[in-house]
């Protein structure tokens, strides 16, 4: 699968839904994604996953090829100040269930492949 930033987030943004992350709405699809989409991401495409802190919690995200890529950063109605701290898979997960993680998973191949 390559990565081609413009697909993926047309993809992203047709996969989420309440059944990837409990803050989604119609209005703001990628509230509450960060978790989830950082972790899909770095599973299919490597790199490396990156947090800044926000007063509502970490907000996740990735960097690949030495470049920071925020898929969920339409969620916030004010530009973030990244902090770029590197983070692991495991604080991650903690913002997001397999089965968020497998939903997102399947929903995401079967809108990248359209």
């Amino acid at each position: 699968m390559s990565f081609e930033p413009d697909e993926i987030q047309s993809a992203l943004r047709r996969a989420w839904s309440l059944s990837t992350a409990s803050q989604w709405t119609p209005n703001n699809p990628a509230a509450g994604q960060c978790s989830v989409t950082a972790l899909l991401i770095h599973e299919l495409f490597g790199g490396d996953l990156l947090k800044t802190p926000l007063p509502a919690g970490d907000h996740f995200y990735n960097r690949i090829e030495g470049r920071r890529y925020d898929f969920t950063d339409s969620q916030f109605d004010r530009p973030i100040a990244y902090m770029d701290f590197p983070t692991n898979r495991t604080e991650a997960e903690r913002g997001a269930t397999s089965g968020q993680l497998a939903e997102l998973r399947a929903a995401f191949r079967e809108h990248r492949s359209k």
